[in-house]
C-alpha cells in the first residue's frame, strides 16, 4: 500500500510586530575584531531576571529611539537568541515594522559593557567571555554579519510560516503526483 506522511505545524496567533533572531552569534568575529564566547551573557541575563528588567530595544543604538520591548533573551547553541515586540503605535515602531516586513531591515546589534576580567586578547582579537548587555538594537548593518532577525510575525501569522506552509503544500502536491517517488 502506498502512503504519504505529512507534517504540519500550526502556531498560535500573536500580535503584529513580533520578531525573533540572534543578536550575537557565538565565535563569529565581528567588524570590531571581537569574538563572543558561549556563556558570556549568563550573568547579565540572570541579573536582569532577578531585577525584573530587560535590555532596552533601540533603533540603531539611539537612546532616544526606544521602539519596542524584548520579551525574551536567552543563550542557545547558536548565540544570544532574542524575541521582541515592536510598539507599532509609535511612529518609529511602525516604521521599523514596515522595514522588517519589506526585508529592508534585519540586523541586530548589542550595546554592552565588559566587566573586569570579562575579556582577553588573542592575536589582536578581543575575546569576550562576560558581557553586561544594556541594549539590543535593530540596525541596518550589524557589526556581526550573521546577527539577524530570522522571523517576523504579521497579524497573527509568521511571514516565514506562511512561506513554509506554501512550500510544504507544493512539495506534498508533487509527491502525490509522483506517488511519493
Amino acid at each position: 500500500m502506498d502512503h504519504l506522511d505529512l507534517a504540519l505545524r500550526f502556531e498560535a496567533p500573536t500580535d503584529a510586530g513580533e520578531f525573533s533572531g540572534h543578536a550575537v552569534i557565538w565565535n563569529e568575529r565581528n567588524a570590531h575584531n571581537e569574538i563572543v564566547r558561549p556563556g558570556a551573557f549568563r550573568k547579565t541575563l540572570q541579573e536582569h531576571r532577578a531585577a525584573g528588567t530587560r535590555p532596552v530595544m533601540l533603533w540603531s543604538h539611539d537612546p532616544s529611539s526606544i521602539i519596542g520591548v524584548w520579551a525574551a533573551a536567552r543563550e542557545d547553541e547558536k548565540g544570544l537568541f532574542v524575541r521582541g515586540q515592536l510598539v507599532t503605535s509609535t511612529a518609529r515602531g511602525r516604521e521599523a515594522y514596515d522595514l522588517l516586513k519589506a526585508g529592508a531591515l534585519n540586523g541586530l546589534s548589542i550595546g554592552f559593557r565588559v566587566p573586569k576580567g570579562g575579556e582577553t586578547r588573542q592575536s589582536g582579537v578581543r575575546i569576550l567571555t562576560e558581557i553586561d548587555v544594556r541594549e539590543i538594537s535593530l540596525v541596518g548593518m550589524p557589526s556581526a554579519g550573521r546577527a539577524r532577525i530570522t522571523q517576523i510575525r504579521s497579524y497573527g501569522r509568521s511571514v516565514e510560516s506562511v512561506a513554509a506552509f506554501t512550500h510544504a503544500c507544493r512539495k506534498a502536491q508533487r509527491a502525490l503526483a509522483t506517488k511519493g517517488k
